[in-house]
């Protein structure tokens, strides 16, 4: 008792600790570094009385090292760039599509001053945002008009607010999907004011289940394209073309949510097929919704195109406003829009179209590369192999296809999943972490994205005193 006592009393004063870090309180404020002084002392203090041995001679030293520790740690932005060596392109976890150079230079332009963001420089007056966008959308998908907001989840909601609120949406069972984060399409119909009305089944649905669905509460027919998963067997769905149709006899707007936005024929680069925005509208459509940061390789947004009088109205709904994209995510837009202009160069310029086409042999002599460097470093505990995977475009999209591609094997030389979760764990650490995935009692590193090979290898020194 009388060496706690002694030791309680040995505690600096926060005056004589604040003296010990100037240099910290004049690059981080008086009181921020006060309160991590006074947070640590209380630590301390609770720690002596209730018989923990300190055992620093200085109690003023472990004071101010824990104080420096506690206002680093206090310091560092918890959003970092990794490395996606996961095999899925386009990653919901992970941020989803790379934008390109020319999109993040926008960004700084109109971040670092005023812009006209709403701003007619031509007529010296007020204009409406989506203007910068506008023209780009429907020169590349031949709709009539569109608008813009901060996802699809969004411009679903939004659209189906204005077009059908407290009114009847019929959608088939086969398409009531489940998309990222547990959101449930019959939770955003609802949400957004409808009554839904399902038909058909799971997996057959058929033209006379929407017919005899329409009465005079019906106000859309929508369409829901199921991206993230696919059934297949004793399976049967209509058409577009056909909905359509139907749509126009009974007065109603035909609505596609497409999700993942595509404006250029995949197949042309040796891609799995997926219909294009211009194609879905041809069929007949007269809305659809997608997204920016999926195919489409842009930041994240919703993208409603189409009829110029159903867009009129959904711009006027007081939900647009709340759901409208800001500055950077335009700027960041247009530009990635812009590259499609020109399509000769899109598989160079776009990120994700280049991750998705990257020939698998020039991704095999990188992990032969990088085999070499990673190998003698973990020698003592691991064993490191080149070796075939496939990934997949992710975020939904494409759900059964996959693309060959080529990565790193490491086995633990005690086979046990402990030293794969061990390596994964020292992996996640590094200055830029690494993700990669555990995958039939390997833990594998698909390249296919690694476009920083240098900043990659420059630090896997670091790896053998993590792993010891």
């Amino acid at each position: 008792m009388n060496k706690q006592i002694s030791r309680l009393r040995d505690l600096p004063a926060v005056d004589l600790v604040l003296r010990e870090l100037e240099q910290l309180v004049e690059a981080c404020g008086h009181e921020r570094v006060t309160d991590a002084v006074r947070a640590e002392l209380k630590i301390l203090r609770d720690s002596i009385s209730a018989g923990s041995n300190v055992e620093e001679e200085s109690l003023l030293d472990h004071i101010v090292n824990a104080v420096k520790v506690r206002i680093d740690m206090s310091m560092k932005n918890s959003f970092m760039p990794v490395f996606n060596l996961t095999g899925t392109v386009l990653h919901t976890n992970l941020g989803r599509a790379v934008l390109p150079k020319s999109a993040l230079d926008a960004v700084v332009r109109v971040s670092q001053s005023a812009s006209n963001l709403e701003y007619d420089l031509e007529q010296g007056k007020r204009s409406d945002r989506d203007s910068h966008i506008e023209k780009l959308i429907c020169e590349l998908s031949g709709a009539e008009a569109a608008t813009v907001v901060n996802n699809n989840a969004a411009a679903v909601l939004l659209t189906l607010n204005t077009l059908a609120n407290q009114k009847e949406v019929p959608v088939s069972r086969g398409e009531l999907v489940e998309i990222g984060g547990s959101f449930r399409m019959p939770e955003i119909i609802t949400s957004a004011g409808c009554v839904l009305k399902e038909i058909g089944t799971t997996n057959r649905t058929h033209l006379k289940d929407y017919a005899s669905a329409i009465n005079e509460n019906t106000a859309i027919l929508l369409k829901v394209h199921t991206s993230n998963y696919r059934i297949e067997g004793f399976v049967s769905e209509v058409q577009e073309s056909e909905l359509a149709q139907l749509a126009e006899d009974n007065n109603l707007p035909f609505v596609i949510d497409l999700g993942s936005g595509n404006l250029v024929d995949l197949k042309s680069y040796g891609l799995p097929d997926e219909p294009t925005v211009g194609q879905v509208l041809e069929m007949g459509a007269d809305l659809i919704t997608f997204s920016g940061d999926k195919l489409l390789g842009g930041p994240q947004c919703g993208i409603i195109a189409g009829r110029k009088e159903l867009i009129e109205k959904i711009k006027q709904n007081p939900l647009k406003r709340a759901l409208r994209l800001d500055k950077m995510t335009l700027a960041a837009l247009v530009e990635v829009l812009r590259l499609y202009q020109n399509p000769g160069q899109l598989q160079e310029s776009l990120p994700t179209l280049a991750h998705l086409t990257r020939p698998v042999e020039q991704i095999q002599t990188q992990a032969e590369r990088i085999a070499a460097k990673l190998a003698p470093l973990v020698s003592q505990d691991y064993q490191v192999t080149t070796t075939e995977c496939t990934s997949q475009v992710g975020s939904g999209t494409l759900p059964t296809e996959t693309i060959p591609s080529y990565g790193l094997s490491i086995n633990g030389k005690d086979n046990s999943d402990q030293s794969l979760r061990k390596f994964s764990a020292v992996m996640r650490s590094l200055p830029t972490p690494v993700i990669g995935r555990i995958h039939s009692g390997s833990y594998l590193l698909d390249l296919r994205c690694l476009d920083k090979e240098s900043e990659f290898i420059a630090q896997l020194d670091l790896l053998v005193e993590a792993l010891s």
